[in-house]
């Protein structure tokens, strides 16, 4: 690997904790983790700005991905480069926390950058357990586990991730040449991937997003028991606020279009959903 500076390893998008369908280290969270879960975030921003950005060949996007693997690994302890990255191994070995969580959304933004295509449920699904689970899987982890392991948490994170997919799904072909809906769905509806270049979504394509909204609704149930096996109340507050997130926008995404916008909750809806999970906060648990 050539020689980098931090300027040129990291390529920055601009998003930012407002662009995302969770709380990033909210104040609902213990005040002495969050700078860890914001190391975590930036990490995780810093690695997925490689893979998304477009002026990056695909082969110095893999390079910079394995460099910061290296540095998770333990195998680079200097480079000022990949300052993020060391930053993120400090915390990892500050906490106890497995480097899987970091290693596995590495994997899957390598993915990125060379696979565009899922052709079926099972197989996003997988790609969603490399690309999303290990952010729910860290968060258990700091928080000092959960009494039903981390199914439920799974569950959650996949949904919020093909949530975002389906929020996304105009942008993320037109600008990245990227389709996250399954095409043996889309072919059974006589639908292509050039439909996502559409103002609006035709009745086939509106099939297939409800197809999609459905299997990702199937997900709830066992994401909805997340909460009542929490060790840490404060993680299951937070996690009860983003399950509310998720149900409403499942909710939004039944009606909504997203090749005419992006769908996303209102402010006064996100603060209900938030509401909503402090309620549930000061509820009694469910017995065990």
């Amino acid at each position: 690997m050539k020689n980098l500076n931090a300027q040129t390893v990291e390529t920055p998008s601009g998003k930012d904790v407002d662009y995302e369908n969770f709380p990033v280290g909210s104040w609902l969270l213990p005040s002495h983790l969050r700078p860890h879960i914001a190391r975590y975030y930036r990490f995780a921003r810093a690695i997925d700005d490689i893979a998304d950005n477009p002026d990056t060949s695909s082969d110095e996007k893999i390079s910079r991905l394995e460099g910061f693997a290296k540095v998770i690994q333990g195998e680079d302890t200097s480079s000022r480069a990949y300052a993020i990255g060391h930053q993120m191994r400090d915390s990892l070995i500050e906490t106890g926390v497995s480097e899987k969580h970091c290693l596995d959304l590495i994997i899957a933004f390598k993915q990125d950058v060379t696979k565009g295509r899922y052709q079926n449920w099972d197989e996003l699904v997988a790609y969603c357990l490399l690309s999303a689970a290990p952010v729910g899987r860290y968060l258990i982890d700091l928080h000092g586990g959960t009494e039903d392991g981390y199914g439920p948490s799974d569950a959650l994170c996949i949904a919020l991730q093909v949530i975002n997919h389906l929020q996304d799904c105009k942008e993320d072909y037109l600008e990245m040449d990227r389709v996250y809906i399954p095409i043996d769905w889309m072919v059974a509806h006589g639908v292509t991937v050039e439909n996502l270049n559409q103002p609006r979504l035709s009745y086939p394509f509106r099939q297939v997003l409800d197809q999609v909204i459905s299997a990702t609704a199937d997900l709830m149930p066992q994401a909805h028991k997340l909460p009542g096996g929490m060790y840490s109340r404060r993680l299951a507050m937070e996690s009860q606020v983003i399950l509310n997130v998720a149900d409403r926008l499942i909710d939004d995404l039944k009606v909504q279009d997203p090749l005419a916008s992006r769908v996303k909750l209102s402010k006064p809806a996100y603060i209900w959903c938030t509401i909503q999970g402090l309620s549930g906060y000061f509820a009694p648990r469910n017995p065990r």
